[in-house]
């Protein structure tokens, strides 16, 4: 009996042993996966910005919208001069984004396209983004006034006789303003083109 009762004895602390050795892995199992969720709920917060900094991409610096009454942080150049005369005023109706303008101070003279007859104009671009745009229109004026003599030369003379001709000579127009802008800065941003003038011969 002694020999039943030892071997007994001998499997209850066995098995005791090995109910603490299985208690302990669970608990340290446990303590892993308590560590990696923590882990991942901290990235998670962390990307989402709940603390530290945005993650992601940071957005362009590109030209901006500029609000009616907004300060002009991009003038062009010269124009401290208007800045003497009265404030600007601006209309309660509209957009509520203002409009710049350029005036190129020469005008554009080209053939017609498949005819002998010449077009003469006088162009303004306008922009409802910030400075930066009419600074580039000045900066690459060469550059322009090349696409758009290139624009004018392409032109059919029945086009320019109707105000639909002219509506799409001026999309064309601000497309190729816009293209050099792009080439040069990344970036367009001039929303259309004005006649000032407009004379066919």
């Amino acid at each position: 009996m002694s020999k039943g009762k030892g071997k007994a004895e001998k499997d209850a602390d066995s098995g005791g042993k090995s109910n603490k050795k299985g208690g302990m892995m669970k608990i340290i199992i446990g303590a892993v996966l308590l560590l990696g969720l923590g882990a991942g709920g901290a990235y998670g917060a962390f990307a989402m910005g709940v603390f530290g900094e945005r993650g992601g991409a940071e957005e362009p610096d590109t030209p901006k919208l500029v609000l009616k009454g907004e300060e002009e942080l991009y003038p062009l150049p010269g124009a401290e001069k208007e800045k003497e005369g009265a404030p600007q005023v601006y209309g309660d109706g509209g957009s509520k984004y203002r409009t710049a303008y350029y005036s190129f101070e020469e005008g554009f003279t080209s053939n017609l396209a498949d005819s002998p007859g010449l077009v003469q104009v006088e162009l303004a671009v306008s922009t409802r983004r910030d400075g930066r745009v009419l600074q580039w229109v000045h900066n690459h004026e060469l550059a322009i006034r090349s696409a758009i003599l290139a624009q004018l030369a392409a032109t059919p003379e029945a086009e320019v006789y109707d105000v639909a001709g002219k509506e799409r000579l001026a999309k064309r127009l601000t497309k190729a303003i816009n293209d050099v802008l792009e080439e040069n800065e990344g970036f367009g941003g001039v929303d259309s083109v004005h006649f000032r003038g407009f004379i066919v011969q």
